[in-house]
């Protein structure tokens, strides 16, 4: 991207940002893995809605900082390019330092399992394991399947309101443009405080299917609102309603995460999160391009009703998931393999310890 910098060169941007898409797809899918691998039963919910919160930050940045570095000079297209070519470095830069950290820093697992779950995980043969195998056997999942198709829906329906925002607001407030991206920050931020008490929520109680079903309905309820009090011509109205709109859609994040890790266990968990991503991202393409249709020739007000309706059809889907959470029993001693492991809190004496956890697999 940064040798893209020229008018000439569109085709170089275009393919640039592609390959930084397929970088996405791996970035999307490690909250749950890292969580997982590194965190026990009583943390891992909230691991995960903090590395989540990670993605959203980046996207608050997103709204932030690209108007500040980037202003609209059309009389100046020199400047234009410099302004551009500075957010591509300053980017280019932050990405290879986070690179060779990644790289130095990071290990790939901690020395001893920090659950049952992960012990049983680590005693299988990586030969064993195959990612064909792996996805027909996520797609045999019911459970998964419905909850496959209600992410999609959910988190499709937040990327299309987030696409379509500034549309949304210019429509009915001219000249907004500012506070329409100020808007955009209040969802996004909003929403990070919703995905951290969400996975709090999670680790305290376990109610994965309770929860997802809760957040689902006000989530609907919150869009149902949004909707009705957009046209309202009061601006406080539109950042108050969006923040709530954000607490909850994006609160969902964390939630679709777990809750499929726990449904498909012992299959890896960045095959579900990677299947997850793909749902939203499938669905947030069609959203966008029916609700921008329905904005663009109707109003707003009917492209926020086709996402309610659809969202509607995302809580019958939630509700039809079967609570099947074999991770979970598998760390209560419920479902159990002989395993030999070391639990984190004695790793002093790593041959005295066995995890015993009769199977019911």
């Amino acid at each position: 991207k940064c040798g893209s910098l020229a008018p000439g060169r569109y085709p170089l941007t275009l393919a640039a940002q592609a390959v930084c898409a397929v970088a996405q797809v791996f970035i999307l899918g490690l909250p749950s893995r890292i969580a997982s691998v590194w965190f026990g039963p009583t943390e891992v919910s909230t691991a995960c809605a903090v590395a989540v919160l990670g993605n959203q930050l980046g996207t608050a940045i997103g709204f932030l900082l690209p108007p500040v570095l980037v202003p609209n000079t059309p009389d100046d297209i020199d400047l234009m390019a410099h302004n551009i070519s500075i957010m591509f470095y300053g980017t280019a830069i932050v990405s290879t330092l986070l690179f060779f950290l990644t790289g130095v820093v990071f290990e790939e697992k901690p020395k001893y399992p920090p659950s049952h779950s992960q012990a049983i995980l680590q005693t299988m043969p990586p030969e064993d394991y195959s990612y064909k195998q792996s996805i027909i056997n996520l797609f045999r999942n019911i459970p998964f399947v419905l909850l496959l198709i209600s992410y999609g829906i959910m988190t499709g329906a937040f990327y299309s309101v987030s696409t379509l925002l500034n549309q949304m607001i210019v429509t009915h407030y001219e000249g907004e443009e500012v506070n329409a991206g100020r808007i955009g920050l209040t969802l996004v931020v909003a929403g990070m405080v919703g995905s951290i008490i969400c996975g709090l929520w999670l680790d305290y109680t376990k109610t994965y299917k309770q929860t997802t079903l809760i957040v689902y309905i006000l989530s609907f309820m919150g869009l149902l609102v949004f909707t009705f009090t957009l046209d309202l011509g009061y601006l406080i109205v539109v950042f108050v309603t969006g923040g709530v709109l954000g607490f909850f859609m994006t609160g969902y994040l964390p939630l679709g995460f777990e809750f499929a890790v726990e449904i498909t266990y012992p299959e890896s968990e960045g095959t579900s999160s990677g299947l997850l991503n793909a749902s939203a991202q499938i669905f947030g393409i069609l959203f966008t391009l029916v609700q921008g249709k329905l904005t663009t020739d109707y109003s707003p007000f009917a492209g926020n009703l086709f996402l309610c309706a659809w969202i509607f059809v995302g809580i019958i889907l939630t509700a039809l998931i079967k609570s099947d959470l074999r991770r979970h029993n598998v760390n209560s001693g419920i479902m159990n393999l002989d395993v030999k492991a070391v639990p984190v809190d004695s790793p002093v004496e790593p041959e005295s310890t066995t995890l015993k956890i009769q199977s019911a697999l």
